[in-house]
């Protein structure tokens, strides 16, 4: 998760000055019944003849046609009402208690509830802060299972379930929240998946992942109407996807779309929470992103069939490790109201404190039942309900905590989510960290899963900029053999990035040596202080050519490294044509230009748009580049054969000693189509590759090697120019100058080539 990664910064939602740590007081435990009305008019009775005892299953809010069944898990809890609304989700109108209690779980069955119905929970049971229990029917509390909201969460001090003033968590507070917190909605789930049935997953080994932000990738979009930028409907639009789909890409990552709040702190500097790290419902698309309104699920369901019939699949990042409820000082909204002991990992000699190994006041607790069974319940719902295609999972290392705190790659959630039918379908990526003790475990997941691979990120980063051995490179170059490559895993396994949402952008990373965030209050001192960027000579923006030329020159090589090596590639959206965040590498409340996709230099940056589609199209048509099985380099006697060879400047292959000189900078990529494809030992029928990278300021001049019935070697991909000048073949032996700092890509030719050359590449 973005508030702990690497690159990140976030803060709790605790009011500031509350010190969590603070001895406990003594208060005794209490049970409260509020009054008839809570600052409202008293509400009409409603006839319980008419309230039936429902079903436990499903959870949340189930409409049959007649009625709707409500049913919540509480362990503790000594009664549940559900409270509903007027249309607008203004003024409470009934208030029923649920008239069954089974395994744990309240339910009852209304008439006459329909589709989109504004409704919340009031919950019963101890105010015990001490022994965990924060339960205080004063506040209105949204369903964990609400698949939609409507209105926006009001901060006031209403909504917390202790006397919010006082800065004393152990005070019981009697003021209604309920004016001040959006309303879950009875919903519809019908929709008409026509054309979708043929829709099947894209392999792994295929894939090239675009990562976007709803809102922020379609505000400045010229060919979207104004009243569908920033929605989900104007992420669907036929001239937004026609273009993802042409750069190569095959699945859209979107970022968090679970209804999430901003926090007080944020609104009151008159920013947002931006990116959306700060979840209060995972059943329900975020309201502010659907332009048809109370109509967000039907929305984000079109958006899907639009984004699959243009080809490409949906990955869904999310935030399973906290809520937006922060820690005992943060507000009572829903699951902290609905059983606090259950849904959050306390501090198990004073249950008082929680945990929290997220940085943001609170961890969810994935070691009780109903917790894990929620969060996999959530999970299918969003794959069979809207047919999303995967799960990019936020601060993933906290998912597999169990009950000692400690990371277990056989945590009960790892193997519910592998034995799952449905889920062992669609595409699992975890975010391998966390802020917690042993919280990085980059290559740690079970099979099935992908992970976020930073070390790419960082070793890559460190090589163009000329603070890294040509050998660490390799590694990363063959999808980080030594984490990924165990128990049958493949190289799809480790999804390899040079940029994300969190920390600076492409063209950022080439152009600033300092972050600059100050737009974000906090005096510059949030987000990550070692980025290991090189502004290429000048910090921010440069009316220098030569300066402009070399960050034009490097981002090339970013890229072209990121897709050219072994592993599941992820491009951030914009970087493909130089986007910008003014230096800001934490913009995650900056809900503005600084955020939004400049589309402006889509047109600047023609010549970059372009190099990406020819690295993608090369990646695609030439599986050698996205091989299924590790690149190990050993000779096969039988077949005559090496998959990868590593040579040096002379066309020679690489020594111990070459390895190991300080000065190496410039080494080749040999991959040979003809070694096996998979584990059946025969030979391959791919392009035999040659991949040429040269991280040192100076040309070098390097021989081409000497290849089964070779030819000739014809240059595909160039990064040192912004076109490709030289579609001539070398041949063997030939010493072709490559370009300080710059990569270039040469396929085997059968037939002789009959033209010399001796550009510099």
């Amino acid at each position: 998760m973005d508030c702990c990664a690497p690159e990140s910064h976030a803060p709790s939602l605790d009011v500031p000055g509350m010190d969590r740590y603070a001895p406990p007081a003594e208060h005794p435990a209490r049970t409260y019944d509020p009054p008839s009305t809570n600052g409202y008019n008293a509400p009409p009775v409603f006839r319980s003849d008419r309230v039936r005892e429902g079903l436990p299953w499903p959870r949340g809010a189930a409409w049959d046609r007649k009625g709707t069944n409500f049913a919540v898990f509480s362990a503790y809890a000594t009664k549940v009402e559900v409270c509903i609304f007027d249309e607008k989700g203004e003024r409470e109108i009934a208030r029923i208690a649920l008239p069954e209690y089974t395994d744990e779980v309240w339910h009852g069955y209304i008439p006459d509830i329909h589709p989109g119905t504004p409704y919340g929970y009031r919950v019963h049971g101890p105010y015990q802060p001490d022994a965990g229990h924060r339960f205080n029917p004063n506040k209105l509390l949204l369903d964990p299972y609400a698949t939609a909201h409507i209105g926006r969460l009001v901060w006031n001090p209403a909504l917390f379930g202790h006397q919010m003033e006082t800065g004393d968590d152990l005070t019981f507070d009697e003021r209604d929240s309920a004016p001040y917190i959006p309303k879950c909605t009875v919903v519809d789930p019908r929709f008409n998946w026509a054309g979708q049935r043929n829709h099947k997953g894209l392999p792994w080994d295929d894939t090239i992942i675009y990562e976007l932000h709803v809102r922020g990738y379609t505000m400045r979009h010229p060919a979207v109407p104004p009243e569908l930028r920033g929605t989900y409907a104007g992420l669907g639009t036929p001239e937004v996807l026609n273009y993802i789909r042409s750069l190569g890409v095959t699945a859209i990552e979107l970022m968090p779309i679970h209804t999430f709040i901003s926090e007080q702190h944020l609104m009151e500097k008159g920013l947002t929470n931006y990116w959306g790290y700060n979840t209060i419902g995972f059943f329900a698309p975020e309201p502010r992103y659907a332009a048809a309104g109370l109509d967000s699920l039907r929305e984000f369901k079109e958006m899907v069939a639009r984004i699959h019939d243009a080809g490409m699949e949906v990955i869904l990042d999310v935030v399973y490790n906290h809520t937006a409820e922060g820690g005992e000082k943060g507000p009572t909204l829903s699951f902290k109201g609905m059983d606090n002991a259950s849904y959050y990992r306390l501090v198990p000699d004073n249950k008082r404190y929680y945990i929290n190994d997220t940085g943001t006041g609170n961890t969810l607790n994935l070691s009780h039942a109903r917790v894990i069974q929620m969060v996999t319940d959530s999970l299918r719902y969003w794959v069979e309900l809207t047919r999303v295609d995967g799960f990019r999972f936020d601060l993933g290392t906290i998912l597999a905590r169990e009950r000692d705190g400690g990371f277990d790659r056989e945590s009960g959630f790892l193997k519910a989510c592998r034995q799952d039918p449905v889920l062992g379908t669609v595409k699992l990526i975890a975010e391998p960290w966390d802020c917690g003790p042993g919280g990085y475990q980059v290559g740690a997941f079970p099979p099935s899963w992908a992970e976020w691979n930073d070390k790419f990120r960082d070793d890559v980063r460190d090589f163009w900029r000329g603070e890294l051995p040509a050998r660490k490179l390799a590694d990363r170059l063959c999808a980080s053999e030594e984490f990924f490559n165990r128990r049958g895993r493949k190289p799809w396994a480790c999804l390899n990035f040079v940029t994300a949402h969190d920390g600076f952008t492409l063209n950022d990373l080439v152009s600033y040596n300092e972050k600059h965030n100050q737009a974000n209050g906090e005096e510059n001192r949030d987000g990550s202080s070692y980025n290991r960027s090189w502004n290429c000579g000048a910090e921010g923006p440069s009316d220098d050519p030569a300066v402009q030329s070399f960050r034009q020159r490097q981002m090339r090589n970013l890229l072209a490294t990121l897709l050219l090596s072994q592993g599941t590639p992820m491009i951030t959206a914009g970087d493909e044509f130089g986007r910008t965040q003014k230096g800001n590498n934490n913009a995650y409340c900056q809900d503005n230009d600084i955020s939004w996709v400049d589309w402006s230099l889509r047109k600047k940056n023609a010549a970059l748009v372009e190099f990406v589609r020819q690295l993608t199209a090369l990646r695609h048509r030439h599986r050698i580049l996205r091989r299924n099985v590790f690149l190990n380099g050993q000779y096969v006697e039988d077949l005559k054969v090496r998959d990868v060879t590593w040579i040096n400047v002379s066309g020679r292959q690489m020594s111990e000693e070459d390895w190991n000189s300080p000065s190496l900078r410039c080494f080749g990529v040999l991959l040979d189509g003809r070694a096996p494809s998979s584990g059946i030992r025969r030979p391959g029928h791919d392009a035999t590759i040659l991949i040429a990278i040269n991280g040192d300021a100076d040309q070098a001049g390097c021989c081409f090697p000497e290849c089964h019935r070779s030819a000739g070697w014809r240059m595909v991909i160039n990064t040192s120019e912004s076109e490709l000048l030289n579609p001539d073949a070398f041949r063997p032996g030939e010493v072709c100058p490559i370009a300080g700092r710059s990569v270039a890509v040469f396929l085997l030719e059968r037939q002789a080539s009959h033209t010399r050359s001796t550009q510099s590449v």
